[in-house]
């Protein structure tokens, strides 16, 4: 079911629950550039912490847990 894949999907990050850009991206079978630049035309359409940026330690902790599968930009 769809509703598992996308709970499976959902991490912990900063104290906040998410959802890696790659992974909406697939959910709305589009690539992942294209739903970073939508969000970033259309910023007035989203609250102020919809999206954020990883940072280079951020990375490496899910890249060794396998939440990523290498390191993304």
């Amino acid at each position: 079911m769809k509703t598992e894949i996308i709970q499976h999907q959902i991490i912990e990050i900063r104290g906040q629950k998410v959802m890696l850009d790659f992974h909406l991206a697939e959910l709305y079978e589009i690539e992942t550039r294209s739903l970073k630049q939508a969000v970033k035309r259309n910023k007035n359409r989203f609250p102020q912490d919809f999206m954020f940026e990883l940072n280079e330690e951020e990375i490496q902790n899910l890249v060794s847990q396998f939440v990523i599968p290498s390191k993304v930009s």
